[in-house]
């Protein structure tokens, strides 16, 4: 069994979190909880990365698009395709989202980092996320504005929403060669069962 402490998550700092130069701001605020970066990877990746990142399948699709569909009608709005097809702009959306620029993709590994990362990083939408959290504190974006706009919400960051979820993203991005074992001076002071050695 790893110990707790090799926990490991994913993130991706997205095109606007790039373009807004916050790539520093969003590292630190990991990085000061203590977890440690053991994955880097900068770039523009290709749409079907993303296609198998998001991994959604048809029920998916028409669970979403149907909801969609529904709220057309009850807004006075005309369907214009089958339920399924909206489900799947949805995804289209994001992909195109995602590949409109140079991206940051990180795995962050210590106790508990998934779940770390997902209360830093904040709900997925900006306008109804936590004051203190990246996204409360960093964007003001929001499922109603981007709806109108027919587009993504832009809320800079992607994060697994859990281990097993980390567990199945980090192979999509990262093979293990490409993820550095070292250990952080700081890491003594959060895991060692005994602080020997800090007293001369």
């Amino acid at each position: 069994m790893p110990h707790p402490k090799d926990e490991r998550t994913f993130v991706i700092i997205k095109p606007d979190g790039v373009q807004r130069a916050l790539v520093g701001e969003i590292i630190k605020r990991y990085e000061r909880t203590g977890l440690k970066l053991v994955g880097v990877k900068f770039g523009v990746a290709e749409e079907k990365k993303f296609w198998d990142h998001y991994n959604k399948d048809d029920a998916w699709f028409l669970k979403k698009g149907t909801k969609i569909a529904e709220d057309k009608k009850a807004a006075g709005l005309p369907v214009e395709k089958e339920p399924i097809e909206y489900g799947k702009d949805i995804i289209r959306q994001l992909v195109k989202f995602m590949t409109s620029g140079p991206v940051l993709m990180m795995v962050w590994e210590g106790n508990q980092a998934a779940a770390v990362v997902r209360k830093i990083t904040g709900d997925t939408e900006p306008a109804t996320s936590d004051v203190g959290t990246i996204r409360g504190d960093l964007t003001v974006d929001s499922y109603g504005i981007a709806a109108v706009d027919d587009r993504a919400v832009r809320n800079l960051i992607h994060c697994s929403e859990n281990v097993d979820e980390a567990k199945r993203e980090i192979p999509i991005w990262f093979t293990d060669k490409e993820m550095t074992e070292y250990r952080l001076v700081g890491e003594q002071i959060l895991y060692d069962v005994n602080l020997d050695g800090i007293l001369e």
